[in-house]
């Protein structure tokens, strides 16, 4: 359900062409909210904001994160209560490959858009994905939010430097910011085949095994895209510290073999994948405690990846087929 307090009200998203920020938006629209997004001058086309015909629906200014005067207009333009930073580079292998981009659009674009909060003269509710991710490699695991961010791969430390921009506009400004760390997020509407679920399905419906970079073994946690989008809601319309931050997680921890096997029977394959084991800069383990956002926001979990291979699959068979 979409917070009564969303409706008429002015909100700004960065990356809503992406998985989240498209789901979100179709959920902001439903609460009649007027949406707002800074959007690159030549968004991803198969993106599900522009195929499902919504990025009509809501205001577009054009820009990149890593342009402050470009954000600060759009902030400027848009005058929002509320404020959902969910524009990034999401790929560890690109951004282990091209840090300095990852950089720029990661920490550029945050400490930009919060800047450009913070000078208006009614500075909204922000909002910012961070990630499971700026924690970095630890021995400790389940992550709780009290855990440092300790971050050093360059995809890592992006994320928690993202996180610590946030603390510190909360802590020195007061700007109301609230900070999600959420897991490996999945779903229909995500098109970047990198990502082990659309990248499986796509081989096995092409007839093509699928391949693994890794060896198979790193556990991760995966959370439905509905779950982050409803974690976002509760976390902007909470009634919480500024600068807070909350874990968003399934449960679920899963290797990466685990997740491709599910996926295969889901399409009904019967194809082994290629097993490349070439990753670098992969965490070996990283899993979430989720139990501040269910005591603090009342959020928790709906969708299982077990349950909800089906209809994914069956999204991209037809758009596929």
């Amino acid at each position: 359900m979409t917070p009564a307090s969303l409706a008429n009200a002015r909100v700004l998203v960065t990356g809503a062409t992406g998985l989240v920020g498209s789901s979100l938006v179709r959920c902001l629209l439903s609460a009649d909210a007027e949406v707002h997004a800074l959007v690159l001058p030549e968004p991803e086309p198969e993106s599900d904001l522009l195929r499902s015909g919504r990025l009509a629906r809501i205001r577009v200014h054009e820009g990149r994160l890593e342009d402050p005067v470009a954000v600060a207009a759009a902030v400027e333009a848009a005058r929002p209560r509320f404020v959902f930073h969910l524009g990034a580079q999401p790929l560890v292998g690109l951004a282990r490959a091209h840090p300095v981009a990852t950089f720029e659009a990661n920490v550029r674009g945050t400490w930009a858009l919060l800047e450009a909060c913070r000078t208006m003269s009614e500075p909204p509710i922000v909002a910012v994905a961070s990630s499971d991710k700026a924690y970095g490699a630890s021995a400790k695991l389940p992550y709780v939010e009290t855990d440092p961010l300790a971050g050093s791969e360059p995809y890592e430390a992006s994320k928690a430097i993202t996180d610590i921009l946030a603390q510190t506009y909360a802590r020195s400004y007061g700007l109301p910011t609230r900070i999600a760390r959420c897991g490996n997020i999945y779903g229909i509407g995500d098109w970047n085949w990198s990502r082990i679920v659309p990248g499986t399905i796509r081989s096995l419906l092409r007839g093509e095994r699928p391949v693994l970079r890794s060896d198979g073994t790193p556990v991760r946690d995966y959370i439905h895209v509905d779950d982050v989008v409803a974690a976002y809601l509760a976390l902007a319309t909470a009634d919480v510290a500024p600068g807070e931050a909350f874990n968003f997680s399934s449960g679920e921890r899963l290797t990466v073999r685990e997740v491709v096997d599910a996926v295969t029977a889901a399409v009904g394959a019967a194809l082994q994948p290629v097993v490349l084991n070439e990753a670098r800069g992969e965490i070996a383990a990283q899993y979430l405690d989720s139990s501040k956002a269910r005591t603090t926001l009342g959020w928790k979990p709906r969708r299982r990846l077990g349950e909800s291979l089906s209809d994914i699959v069956t999204w991209y068979r037809e758009l596929l087929g």
